[in-house]
């Protein structure tokens, strides 16, 4: 199958694509690059520099299938500027979702979020509740999802809403909740919690690749919303988990960061989906690659940092 992946040489796309390859597809990789091209030459890989708003750059002939990851992640980034992320997350994305029906491309999977929900006080937050997004950066992934489920009339809609990723990827980041306290562990030998009450879904990075391949594999059979987190933890269990295998002490300090849910992920389970692999392995995996020299604690795993010195801001 031939299958773009936007945003493919990112923190999913790096571990995502070799997986496609390696189970014979043809894959193109679009992405803007700001965060670098950590992919491996591969005869089956092309990997295309551009920006997800212009439409025209976006190779599209003999494509079967559509996995969307480029976006402008997380709420600091999409704070830089409400203008980058409403037309990248949202606008730029109908545009993606009209040329895939044009060229007859026949599966779209699309990588929104958890965040989507806000803050819930349900034990299990299953994809029938309301949506009610805080920030820029999570109403737009909710208006994408609307976005594209409107085309589900012309080729199969299937969206994801992972939660947060953990684990080493070629092309790093160390600004979401298991990699950031775990790499604060290692590094610092101090983990600084704020908050700490806050409940976050989990997945680990080789079960969110794995549920995009389940429903390539599965085509059209299974359409529409799907959670994708299996670990609902404290953001102070996550720490402790992570203090203990690095030796780290923990700092408690107040939050303003009000987000709390429990993902509840028995729809996506219902396909036949199991995950394989949770947080304890996201630890082990960035402690393995510390202590061997491979990760490192760098500006360039951090999405907002890279931004800001890049002068991102929209213009």
């Amino acid at each position: 199958m031939k299958i773009l992946v936007t945003g493919g040489c990112g923190y999913i796309g790096s571990v995502l694509t070799p997986m496609l390859l390696d189970r014979g597809h043809e894959v193109i990789a679009f992405d803007i690059m700001w965060f670098g091209d950590y992919l491996s030459e591969h005869k089956g890989l092309t990997v295309v520099e551009g920006d997800v708003r212009d439409a025209d750059s976006i190779p599209m002939n003999g494509v079967e299938a559509i996995i969307n990851l480029a976006n402008v992640a997380n709420d600091p980034c999409g704070d830089l500027s409400a203008k980058l992320v409403w037309e990248t997350n949202a606008l730029a994305g109908m545009k993606l979702a009209e040329k895939a029906v044009a060229y007859g491309v026949k599966q779209f999977l699309h990588a929104s979020s958890g965040s989507v929900y806000g803050v819930k006080d349900e034990p299990k937050v299953t994809e029938d509740l309301s949506c009610v997004p805080i920030s820029d950066y999570n109403k737009t992934k909710m208006v994408a999802e609307r976005v594209y489920l409107s085309y589900a009339d012309k080729m199969a809609v299937q969206i994801l809403r992972p939660a947060t990723v953990c684990g080493v990827s070629p092309r790093m980041r160390l600004d979401v909740a298991v990699n950031l306290l775990t790499m604060q562990a290692l590094s610092k030998k101090k983990i600084t919690v704020l908050g700490g009450d806050q409940t976050r879904p989990n997945i680990h990075m080789k079960d969110i690749c794995r549920a995009f391949i389940h429903f390539l594999d599965n085509g059209d059979k299974f359409t529409g919303v799907y959670n994708a987190g299996f670990e609902n933890i404290s953001i102070m269990d996550i720490a402790r988990m992570a203090a203990e295998r690095a030796g780290a002490e923990i700092e408690i300090k107040p939050s303003n960061d009000p987000r709390s849910y429990r993902q509840c992920s028995d729809k996506l389970l219902a396909t036949g989906f199991k995950p394989e692999f949770g947080v304890k392995d996201g630890i082990e995996d960035l402690a393995a690659a510390f202590e061997s020299g491979a990760l490192k604690d760098e500006d360039r795993w951090y999405n907002i940092r890279t931004m800001k010195a890049l002068e991102i801001t929209g213009k």
